[in-house]
């Protein structure tokens, strides 16, 4: 089976492909579609780390145009709301699995799946409901058990690690001047 792995970063990368080699995939394919990730220069700083931690572990990584305009028009007026993560979960995900179909994948996945910090439930759900609008298969598994040994992973191979999900409003809320 081939598997589209949509990255959200570098470090999250590394236990979930460890996790996937040891399945039945013949071969899986990183993609890294993050029109979220703000400003641009945060947007290279995450690209660069996962391009690094890609050829350490032998992992092919597609990497589409950033369009931050996509990240806006998806997200339009939700700025304060829970929805704005569902949005953008939504968008990424639905991108993820158009290129998986158009390119012959079996199944998509992502490492969103990794984190204790996004909300593990609503990704899930997300991906099985973009999967059936899709028409292919949402592969799905609970990497958070490798969370903390993919982070430090990470910090032994001098990665650069983020402190916030990407967006300008979890940066804002993350630095919140009082």
């Amino acid at each position: 089976m081939k598997l589209l792995l949509h990255i959200c970063c570098g470090p999250c990368a590394l236990y979930p492909v460890k996790e996937l080699l040891s399945k039945k995939f013949d071969k899986i394919t990183g993609f890294f579609y993050n029109p979220n990730i703000h400003p641009p220069s945060e947007y290279k700083r995450r690209r660069d780390a996962l391009s690094e931690a890609a050829k350490k572990i032998c992992l092919e990584v597609v990497m589409p145009e950033y369009k931050m305009e996509e990240y806006f028009r998806k997200t339009l007026s939700k700025e304060d709301s829970p929805e704005r993560c569902q949005l953008c979960w939504e968008l990424r995900l639905s991108e993820t699995a158009d290129f998986a179909k158009a390119n012959g994948f079996d199944a998509f996945t992502t490492t969103l799946l990794v984190s204790p910090y996004q909300d593990h439930e609503k990704v899930k759900k997300i991906g099985e409901k973009v999967a059936d609008e899709k028409g292919v298969q949402f592969y799905y598994q609970d990497f958070r058990p490798g969370f903390k040994d993919g982070q430090e992973q990470a910090k032994k191979e001098n990665l650069y690690r983020q402190k916030y999900c990407g967006c300008v409003f979890s940066e804002l809320e993350r630095t919140k001047i009082k």
